[in-house]
């Protein structure tokens, strides 16, 4: 028997299938999707790569298979998809490929470190009568000894830095009470939770109102009957197309299956991931970029394992191993970032239904705003469309005011805030009320030019003009994250005659200082989110500190749900 392999490599040259002869030892544990490693090549250094056939009788196979991996394996869905992908988005299979393998997947040293993340757990070494007999006959005499120990009765087998951390107590002391015999410290895997700090209270379902239970009965019949559906919710702001995902999900989890649902920013995603842990409690796994590798590894594991049954995530969480699926669910459809800008460049909603196909059950956009592509489907009878024209609960729809900066600046205003978002903020402040402020440009000034000979700051890279920061004094290419130093003079005409043009968020931020000197302020775009959970930072602070104005790009205005909010200044420039 032979096997057909392709190469684990980026080149172009190797996309492209090698023969290889199966030793009799592997005919019967190999299949299609198998990790293997390969001799490839003139060194002795095995090359890995993924079994994409097999086949009787080859003319070019002279090597033999040397060992196969297991455990990252894929399977043979796999290697459909990332065949039809590598035709479709013009890229090697072996790039597809990467895509479904557990995070952290690539050399031993890497995999390794990422698998197992060990520390000290510390135990009990008697019982918690003997304890106490112990601590009454005053032979336990230490009150950091007995708070511990104390501790441990209801806490057995925890971190040994999450107990240094609950107690406020030092290692030291665990060491005595380790010496006396009371306690044993045991290595083990630590499970990497991106919930522990969490605390979310249980939530009911709601009833569904009349537009909101049509939807979720034509949905549903699709789950119940195992039929491919692709739907669209139209449904304006706060009618409720959350509560018809929760509550089709439930329905999902009642046949035994397993569900994705899809959000374009990573800032929605602690949003969506609480309101689902309310409702379904520890089966729901979170899959984004902002967590760190280990982390993303073992929320893959548990999806695997079935632990794990509601996945939600960004557009990469549509590779993961779930093996039941039952439904599919796409938020805020509309958005771009559901195209990759990396090879390859997918776009999860097409690969969302042809996955929905394969499992025979429904896809589901929901959006405010459709795409103009999905709308247009939906016209022809390509989509079933349903349309949420009220909101939950007959709350009312914004007032909505254009202001026109060109007479704010004919009347003496240059202020980049208009004299009647100006009052109404003030109002806001007196009342106690919050303010969001989004503008659709991060930094200070949107590009650098001399006035004297026009010539425009541009990146080296991608020729587009530079925007500057001033919290760094740089000035930065929003594509490629190319860095060079602020520009004084015109490298061109040598003129000192170089001014900072247009506006982004951190100007906004400045003026608002200048004219709200009183009100707290908080910022949110990609120069403040970049640490782990920063996103979640951030909203978390504006909305349980009662912050008075928040500023940020588009990530602040899609999804959130902030009860004190109650004004909003959008401004595109």
């Amino acid at each position: 028997m032979y096997a057909e392999v392709i190469i684990n490599s980026n080149a172009k040259d190797l996309n492209r299938i090698f023969d290889y002869i199966v030793p009799i030892n592997m005919e019967n544990t190999i299949k299609i999707g198998a990790r293997v490693f390969v001799p490839f090549g003139k060194g002795s250094k095995l090359a890995d790569g993924f079994v994409i056939n097999f086949k009787e009788k080859s003319e070019f196979a002279n090597k033999e298979i040397a060992k196969i991996e297991i455990e990252n394996s894929l399977t043979e869905e796999n290697i459909i998809l990332a065949k039809l992908m590598a035709r479709k988005y013009f890229c090697n299979i072996s790039d597809c490929i990467k895509l479904m393998l557990p995070p952290g997947t690539g050399s031993k040293e890497i995999s390794d470190r990422v698998k197992e993340k060990k520390g000290n757990f510390v135990f009990l070494n008697k019982s918690k009568d003997e304890i106490e007999i112990l601590i009454e006959e005053r032979k336990i005499k230490s009150d950091k000894h007995i708070k511990v120990l104390r501790f441990l009765e209801k806490n057995d087998g925890i971190y040994i830095t999450d107990l240094e951390n609950l107690t406020d107590v030092n290692r030291a002391v665990f060491k005595t009470i380790e010496k006396n015999g009371y306690i044993k410290i045991k290595e083990g895997q630590i499970e990497r939770n991106p919930f522990i700090n969490k605390n979310i209270e249980k939530d009911e379902p709601k009833i569904l109102t009349e537009e909101q239970a049509k939807c979720f009965d034509g949905i549903n019949f699709c789950i119940k009957n195992e039929e491919f559906s692709k739907n669209l919710i139209y449904g304006i702001t706060g009618s409720g197309k959350t509560e018809i995902y929760l509550q089709l999900i439930k329905e999902v989890l009642e046949k035994g299956k397993d569900s994705i649902v899809l959000v374009p920013e990573i800032s929605l995603t602690p949003q969506m991931v609480d309101r689902f842990l309310a409702r379904f409690g520890n089966v729901v796994a979170v899959l984004h970029s902002k967590l760190s590798v280990g982390e993303r590894f073992d929320e893959w594991q548990k999806i695997a394992s079935g632990e794990k049954k509601i996945v939600i995530g960004a557009r990469s969480a549509i590779f993961a191993p779930i093996k039941n699926l039952g439904i599919i669910i796409i938020d805020e459809e509309h958005d771009m970032s559901y195209k990759a800008d990396s090879t390859p460049r997918y776009n999860a909603k097409d690969l969302a239904k042809y996955i929905s196909e394969q499992n025979s059950c429904p896809l589901v956009l929901g959006s405010a705003t459709p795409d103009i592509v999905t709308m247009k489907n939906s016209k022809d009878n390509e989509i079933i469309l349903y349309t949420l024209k009220n909101r939950a609960n007959n709350a009312k729809l914004p007032k909505v005011e254009i202001v026109d900066m060109r007479n704010e600046l004919a009347i003496g205003n240059r202020s980049m805030i208009s004299f009647k978002l100006q009052d109404e903020i003030n109002k806001n402040l007196e009342n106690r009320k919050q303010t969001i402020l989004f503008l659709n440009r991060r930094g200070y000034s949107t590009f650098v030019m001399c006035r004297e000979c026009g010539y425009v700051a541009k990146c080296k890279n991608c020729n587009i003009s530079l925007t500057y920061h001033m919290s760094e004094n740089k000035l930065k290419c929003h594509y490629c994250g190319y860095e060079t130093s602020v520009i004084k003079e015109c490298p061109e005409c040598h003129s000192n005659k170089v001014k900072y043009f247009g506006t982004g968020t951190q100007k906004l931020e400045n003026e608002v200082h200048k004219l709200f000197p009183n009100a707290s302020t908080i910022r949110m775009d990609l120069d403040t989110v970049t640490k782990k959970n920063s996103h979640e930072e951030i909203l978390n602070k504006f909305k349980n500190e009662n912050i008075d104005i928040l500023i940020g790009t588009q990530m602040i205005v899609k999804g959130h749900h902030f009860p004190n909010v109650t004004l909003v200044r959008s401004c595109y420039s």
